[in-house]
């Protein structure tokens, strides 16, 4: 059911129109006193507004888009490092300068973490040590040798994951006996069977179907002893026990009844037992290639693109076929490479990013520009606003075969993904496109409203809204044993929603809409017992608590319920003695630890756009909050104003983490969040002080 095409507002309810455009006078008064305290001076607040806006608009790519360079861990170039080994391709300087970035983020003791200032993790260690050795270095180095110890203290090369101990195989480094099996035939089940490729998330689907060909394959190259890894097992590799282990406290349980399954497998395997083999191949190659098409790589992310090239050659593609040959392009413009340093590193460096990320920073940088007041009419909000227009989902993809009536329409992430559009781009886009007049408005018009129904057609059963899938939900498949990449599943999540409720809003949909109702309750059903919520896609419980908040009150829920006020309390409660906030990625494996972490610019902005959107413009914290911001931003020679999000100086800087792709497995830096969303918390802080009340009555009834 969507609201008729004449009822839907394509301008926000309440937008920065509303109030004073930013370059317009502020009060000269050197400060705002209100209720005893004495605030940051608005004054202040638009010229560090304005600086920002200019920061932002210099990043603008001439053609239209803003795209920050993605940060993820070293893993990014030690698979680089394997995968080149492997082919016996690669560039030997290149490979070099990614060992060199590599040993920038080994920690004091030996081991390399998944975020700056994390604990050691065992698979991302051994890979590292690994990419070491390949690049030649002796086991007798002081650096592997403390490598080394702190590996075998932590399990040693039996404690990594499935995915890890895959490529290990490949170059002789772990038996392909001993890890859990990927079968092809996981391909065969029709869509219809409870166990089927696409009751697994969309990212685990595109690196699963093309390692699994690689699983049947058993891809080998021998390389030289002395490149090996066999010290990392302890005891020996000899006497390692490699063996899945049983669950011995739950006996009955489905991780022993596929630990079982597995070891079936194992023996049908190795008696030659595998009458639709041949079949699944295929059906997986076929699989796999037509999602090559339209697309930066198979899923457009790194793991899928790199497992698609190893299934390539397994399949006996040559290196000169045009189809391993755009897979490589795509796998190497992931790449940056800086042969002569850079400012803050002058030794030569090469970086992987694990995708790239446009639209997204495309979205956040329109919307947050058109909340300061900016003309509709600007010509570089429509430029913008044009090249997201070009990137609209106009087929159908993985998402349809849980949503087969619905028709193609949203965004993806990066710069062309056809089959896997996101609800949560989607969202953030439509957010954007309702801050610009284009001249094309009923083109535009059509569009939006094509994505609204999109999103819609997305909603889960329980009310929620998940990225790339409708209803992925099966908790049976986190048992799986090469599962343990800890993102089988694709649910839906707090943040989206709150982001999707955010956007509906903009558009005229209200509580009278069940749709909306239902999402409201999935809401406050995730709310945690001290107020705050998860957050999936942002770290975390900020990030998650935010953008509830902001959905709650785009749609009139009263700020006074129990509910939003015990969230504002929360946030309250972990401001950091500075002024500002932050979160460690660490509160993913410890909750205790939530909403504790050094303050950062993007999650300092997150919590004053939390409180504002619980009614609170009168706290301490906001003042405090906002002070932050005006004492961190940087000015430069032009004027303009920007933040930094980083930790250490020199050869030991390193970006903070705020963004999330795996919980506990994989986390990113965007360097762009430092800046658009600070922008946002001080044009909305702004806006409050001068239109005081909004939100401050009981929400329109459902």
């Amino acid at each position: 059911m969507s609201t008729p095409l004449q009822s839907i507002r394509l301008r926000p309810v309440s937008s920065a129109e509303d109030s004073p455009a930013i370059d317009e006078p502020a009060s000269s008064a050197p400060a705002q006193v209100r209720f005893g305290r004495i605030d940051a001076a608005l004054a202040d607040v638009a010229r560090a507004i304005e600086r920002s806006r200019d920061s932002v608009l210099a990043r603008q790519h001439t053609e239209g888009f803003w795209s920050g360079e993605l940060e993820g861990d070293s893993m990014l170039e030690a698979d680089y490092i394997f995968l080149h080994v492997l082919l016996g391709t690669g560039d030997q300087g290149r490979m070099q300068r990614a060992l060199t970035e590599i040993l920038r983020y080994r920690k004091d003791d030996g081991s390399w973490s998944l975020y700056p200032g994390g604990p050691g993790n065992i698979s991302l260690s051994v890979k590292c040590y690994f990419a070491c050795k390949l690049m030649g270095w002796p086991a007798d180095h002081p650096l592997l040798i403390q490598t080394r110890e702190w590996i075998l203290a932590h399990g040693g090369v039996t404690a990594c994951n499935t995915f890890s101990k895959i490529y290990l195989c490949s170059l002789g480094q772990y038996e392909y006996n001993s890890v859990p099996a990927i079968p092809p035939e996981i391909v065969l089940f029709p869509k219809w069977f409870w166990f089927n490729i696409y009751e697994i998330s969309s990212w685990s689907r595109a690196i699963l179907v093309p390692l699994s060909i690689a699983y049947a394959k058993k891809p080998y190259k021998k390389i030289p002893p002395e490149h090996g890894i066999s010290e990392l097992f302890v005891g020996g590799r000899e006497h390692a026990d490699l063996k899945l282990q049983w669950d011995r406290k739950h006996k009955i349980g489905w991780r022993n009844f596929f630990i079982f399954l597995d070891r079936m497998i194992h023996w049908f395997e190795r008696i030659h037992i595998r009458p639709l083999r041949s079949l699944a191949l295929k059906k997986a190659q076929k699989w796999m290639l037509e999602r090559l098409e339209m697309s930066d790589g198979l899923g457009a992310i790194y793991p899928a693109i790199l497992n698609s090239i190893i299934a390539l050659r397994c399949l006996g593609y040559s290196l000169d076929d045009p189809q391993v040959i755009r897979a490589m392009d795509e796998f190497e413009k992931l790449g940056i490479d800086e042969p002569t340093g850079t400012k803050d590193y002058a030794e030569p460096t090469f970086r992987m990013q694990p995708c790239m990320s446009p639209v997204w920073d495309t979205a956040q940088a329109v919307y947050a520009l058109g909340e300061t007041g900016m003309d509709r009419k600007d010509p570089r909000l429509l430029h913008a606003a044009d090249w997201m227009l070009s990137k609209e989902v106009r087929h159908k993809g993985d998402w349809a075969v849980k949503n087969r009536h619905a028709a193609p329409g949203g965004w993806y992430f990066e710069f062309n993904n056809e089959f896997y559009p996101d609800v949560d781009d989607t969202a953030q886009v439509l957010l954007a496109l309702n801050k610009v007049d284009n001249p094309r408005e009923r083109y535009q018009y059509d569009v939006c409203l094509r994505a609204i129904d999109w999103v819609y057609s997305m909603q889960c059963r329980n009310g929620g809204w998940a990225s790339f899938d409708k209803d992925n939900t099966k908790m049976i498949f986190q048992h799986i044993p090469f599962a343990d990449h800890n993102a089988m599943l694709d649910p839906p999540t707090v943040d989206i929603t709150g982001r999707v409720l955010e956007m509906l809003a903009t558009y005229g949909y209200t509580r009278k809409d069940r749709r909306v109702e239902k999402a409201i309750r999935f809401i406050f059903s995730e709310q945690e017992s001290d107020g705050s919520w998860f957050g999936r896609w942002g770290v975390n419980y900020l990030y998650g608590t935010f953008l509830v908040l902001r959905g709650l009150e785009a749609m009139g829920v009263w700020n006074h319920e129990p509910q939003i006020q015990q969230a504002a309390e929360w946030i309250r409660s972990v401001q950091n003695a500075d002024g500002g906030w932050g979160e460690s990625c660490n509160s993913y494996d410890d909750p205790v630890t939530r909403g504790v972490g050094v303050s950062t610019p993007s999650q300092t902005a997150w919590g004053i756009l939390g409180l504002l959107a619980a009614g609170d413009t009168r706290s301490d914290s906001v003042a405090k909050g906002i002070k932050w911001l005006l004492a961190k931003q940087q000015v430069d020679q032009r004027g303009r104003g920007a933040w930094d999000e980083s930790l250490g100086e020199g050869k030991t800087r390193q970006a903070i983490y705020t963004g999330t792709g795996f919980p506990r497995v994989f986390y990113l830096a965007y360097p762009l969040y430092r800046d658009y969303f600070p922008l946002l918390a001080l044009t909305n802080y702004k806006r409050a002080i001068e239109s005081p009340g909004r939100n401050g009555g009981p929400g329109e009834a459902a």
